[in-house]
C-alpha cells in the first residue's frame, strides 16, 4: 500500500495538496478507498477517504499504531554540503532510506557550498521516508558552523572521518560499539583543515577511516551510516 505524509493528520483529517493530487489524479482514489498515512513522528494511520478532492483529500482515521524505528540508537550524520546540490539531495534520500535520525549540514573552512535550502532537503527526505515505508522523518538542521556542532553534539560515540593518512586513524567498523548513539563527521571534498581536526580530537571525537577506497563526500556519509546499521544487525541483543 502506498504511504502518504500528513504531519497534522489527527487535527486536520486532510492530506496536504501534493499528496492529495497524487492520490486523486495519479492513483485515481475515490471515497471509500483506504490508505496509510504517517505523521513523520512514528505514527501510522489507517484511513478511509471521505472526500476525494484533488487539492485536499479528506479522510477518517480507522486506527492508529506506533511504528518505531527498526534500529535501536540515535544516528547523526554531519556532513559538509557538496558543491553540486543534486549530490546532497541524493545523499539525503539514501540516508533516509538506510535509516538516520538527524542530518546536519556543517560549514567548514574548506566548504565548497556555504548555503543550503533546508526545505528542499526536507521534501527529499519526506519522499524517501514514504518510499521506504518508514514513519519517522529525520531531522535536517540548518547549516551549522563546524565548531558549533562539535560543542553541541551529545552522542555517546563521536567519530570524525578525515583523509590525513599521516596521522593515526582507526577503522570505523572496528571502533563503533553496537547499539549506542553515534555521530559521524564527514568533511568537504578538500577535507577538514588541520585546525578543525585538532579541535574535534580535543573534544573527544575519534579519528576514523572508512576503508581503503577513496570516496566522495556524499558516498562517505552513506558508507558510514550503513556501517552502523550492519554492525548492529550482526550484533543483536
Amino acid at each position: 500500500m502506498i504511504r502518504f505524509y500528513a504531519p497534522d493528520i489527527e487535527q486536520t483529517l486532510t492530506l496536504p495538496e501534493s499528496d492529495s493530487g497524487h492520490a486523486v489524479r495519479v492513483l485515481r482514489m475515490r471515497p471509500g478507498d483506504e490508505l496509510e498515512v504517517t505523521d513523520g513522528r512514528g505514527n501510522l494511520y489507517a484511513c478511509r477517504i471521505t472526500d476525494a478532492h484533488q487539492r485536499h483529500v479528506a479522510v477518517e482515521i480507522l486506527r492508529c499504531q506506533n511504528s518505531p524505528l527498526c534500529w535501536p540508537q540515535e544516528i547523526t550524520v554531519a556532513v559538509a554540503p557538496t558543491k553540486h546540490l543534486d549530490r546532497m539531495e541524493w545523499m539525503v534520500e539514501k540516508l533516509t532510506e538506510i535509516g538516520v535520525n538527524r542530518i546536519v549540514p556543517v560549514l567548514c573552512n574548506r566548504s565548497e557550498r556555504r548555503e543550503i535550502k533546508t526545505e528542499r532537503l526536507k521534501k527529499i527526505a519526506v519522499s524517501a521516508m514514504k518510499q521506504s515505508l518508514k514513519c519517522t522523518l529525520p531531522v535536517i538542521d540548518a547549516m551549522t558552523p563546524l565548531r558549533q556542532f562539535l560543542a553541541s553534539c551529545s552522542a555517546e560515540q563521536k567519530f570524525i572521518a578525515h583523509c590525513d593518512s599521516t596521522s593515526e586513524r582507526k577503522l570505523l567498523a572496528r571502533e563503533y560499539r553496537p547499539r549506542t548513539s553515534a555521530a559521524v563527521l564527514i568533511g568537504p571534498e578538500g577535507d577538514f583543515d588541520p585546525a578543525e581536526v585538532d579541535a574535534a580530537l580535543k573534544g573527544g571525537w575519534i579519528p576514523v577511516t572508512l576503508g581503503d577506497n577513496r570516496l566522495r563526500t556524499e558516498t562517505a556519509a552513506i558508507v558510514a551510516c550503513d556501517t552502523f546499521h550492519i554492525i548492529d544487525q550482526i550484533n543483536p541483543e
